[in-house]
């Protein structure tokens, strides 16, 4: 007999099968959300063929005039039918990956349907009709929000919620840019924050799946081809760490300058629904000069990457423009992600860095697209928070694997410094301004999005203030309890006394005198949406049993007490699911 026998667990057949459900589960959600992916795509670009926002279109186009009023009134129209759908979501904003983040992290799962619904149409009306936005942010909330279909339809548990959900947004990933590896690791760098074996192989089955589709099914082509490069030299390795340093200020730049669109937006005298055409319409007039503005930019990005296709000057000019561009789109209400811009402002960041480098050491071009290519790492990387993820992009579309680690000698400094000067990411600042903190970890944010109203109890002592102290001192020794909540006729809360204050009355001989001047000062008190982490930093100052619960809506109508240990053993429990889920492995 093996004597490790007796210390191995047995094997559960019903979890096993349990398991290998979620992994075809996990496939499932990885072809359908390819199939949207791909449809999504294509329904894009045959939009900006039709409407005259393709580069292509607007080349074949012979009519010159029509061809100037179509630049301006496409996206404002477009902007204008965004913003009317819009309000059919209760936010009144599209949904984005910050979303489904705040889903996952939170262990609140169920994307709402509807809602993603109408983001995705209001995104690809977006794109369609010329909007600087990207593509990848919509189709990851795309498929999350598949994925938490499927797992509310089945009726499963908020673990396996996060798990269909990541497997929505690796299979988005891996269609999208054929790279299935890269989709593995985004849904568990961006999305999960955590590997587990249980969610690994799920999310391994939907990114294979998406893989698959998008390569052989459709025979969709990657976004661009890179063969042939040559090495680099020593010395420039330098000069892509400073490429990185220098991508995290352009990083925090475009992110910046979203979020402070977004504010001045708010402040305008003009309604939400009429923002995102005034932005079209802004957009528009700017493009009838520089059209590369236009759209997701994937033209743009691939001339960028050939050495000599923009000078300098031009690379100045249409880098900052996109900024702006993008900034203007996303900040006054268009639907789409951050993703796609990024990677075109990366890469015209790099492009600017190796004309740069090749003007002034005259080293020949045949390393420039090893400058574009870490320009675009170092830009995105910290744009999305997802370093890794950017690396394996950059590997799988290349197969190169100098160019991949010239990428992640720029990744290097970047993703550290835009860290320190911005955040982890666009998505966790926004989060953040949403009141979802998500710097201190996941157990934090769970702890701050569950309200305490659940563990809310009337089990306590209510005391008049006509009582007397001796009344009181009886009523509390009689019920066990070392606090009483002193309560007015009409249900207002007016104090805590403990009973250690009240037989300090009593000694003093001070045994008629008012309950009220008794009562603890400056004592907190919490609402029923009062979260778990709030309260607990409350009871870090508190000596005392429980905290008095009120109505401010009311005027301090008093509801009941939440006990310590109560919240105590809440913050233990939720420890205890979330180390479950992590690291659990069925």
């Amino acid at each position: 007999m093996n004597p490790l026998d007796s210390d191995t667990p047995g094997a559960d057949p019903v979890a096993i099968i349990r398991f290998l459900a979620l992994v075809l589960l996990g496939a499932l959600i990885g072809g359908v959300a390819a199939l949207c992916a791909v449809g999504f795509v294509a329904a894009v670009l045959a939009l900006n063929d039709v409407l005259l926002m393709s580069p292509r279109s607007r080349m074949m186009f012979g009519h010159d005039e029509w061809l100037m009023i179509a630049t301006v009134t496409v996206p404002a129209i477009g902007g204008l039918i965004v913003g009317l759908l819009h309000r059919g979501i209760p936010e009144r904003r599209p949904h984005t990956p910050a979303d489904v983040i705040a889903a996952v992290q939170t262990r609140e799962g169920r994307l709402p349907a509807r809602a993603g619904l109408i983001s995705a149409i209001s995104a690809l009306l977006s794109l369609g009709s010329g909007a600087s936005v990207g593509q990848y942010g919509p189709l990851v909330h795309m498929g999350a929000t598949l994925g938490s279909l499927s797992a509310r339809l089945l009726r499963l548990g908020r673990s396996d919620d996060n798990i269909t959900i990541a497997c929505g947004a690796a299979a988005a990933i891996a269609t999208a840019f054929n790279a299935p590896l890269a989709g593995i690791v985004f849904a568990h760098e961006v999305m999960l924050r955590h590997y587990a074996l249980r969610a690994f192989a799920p999310v391994a089955a939907a990114a294979i799946v998406g893989h698959v589709i998008a390569t052989n099914v459709l025979e969709r082509g990657a976004l661009f081809h890179i063969t042939d490069t040559a090495v680099p030299r020593p010395w420039e390795f330098a000069v892509f760490v400073a490429i990185g340093a220098g991508g995290a200020l352009v990083a925090g730049a475009y992110m910046r300058s979203v979020l402070s669109t977004a504010r001045l937006a708010s402040h305008l005298p003009l309604p939400a629904v009429c923002r995102p055409a005034l932005a079209g319409a802004i957009l528009g007039l700017v493009a009838l000069w520089v059209p590369d503005i236009l759209g997701m930019g994937q033209e743009t990005l691939r001339f960028a990457t050939i050495a000599g296709a923009f000078d300098p000057l031009e690379l100045v000019v249409v880098l900052v423009l996109k900024i702006l561009a993008t900034a203007l789109c996303l900040g006054m209400g268009f639907a789409g992600g951050v993703f796609s811009p990024a990677l075109v402002i990366g890469t015209l960041f790099g492009a600017l860095c190796g004309s740069l480098v090749g003007t002034m050491t005259g080293a020949p071009p045949d390393t420039f697209i090893f400058y574009a290519v870490c320009g675009m790492v170092a830009v995105t990387a910290p744009v999305i928070g997802a370093p890794l993820t950017s690396l394996l992009i950059v590997f799988e579309l290349t197969g190169s694997y100098v160019l991949t680690t010239a990428a992640l000698a720029s990744v290097t400094l970047a993703s550290p410094i835009a860290a320190q000067l911005f955040g982890r990411s666009l998505f966790d600042v926004q989060l953040a301004a949403r009141g979802l903190d998500l710097s201190a970890g996941r157990s934090y944010a769970v702890l701050h999005v569950t309200p305490i109203r659940e563990y809310l109890t009337r089990d306590c002592v209510t005391l008049s203030p006509d009582q007397t102290v001796d009344e009181a001192i009886s009523i509390l020794g009689e019920s066990g309890h070392g606090e009483g909540y002193l309560v007015s006729d009409s249900g207002h809360y007016l104090g805590t006394v403990s009973l250690i204050a009240l037989e300090a009355c009593r000694h003093d001989g001070s045994t008629d005198r008012s309950l009220e001047t008794c009562t603890a000062g400056n004592r907190p008190t919490l609402t029923p949406e009062t979260s778990l982490g709030d309260a607990m930093e409350q009871m870090r100052d508190v000596s005392g049993e429980a905290i008095a619960v009120v109505d401010d809506r009311t005027h301090h109508t008093f509801l009941g007490v939440v006990y310590e240990t109560d919240i105590a053993r809440a913050y233990l429990q939720r420890s205890d699911e979330l180390r479950r889920e992590e690291y659990g492995s069925s």
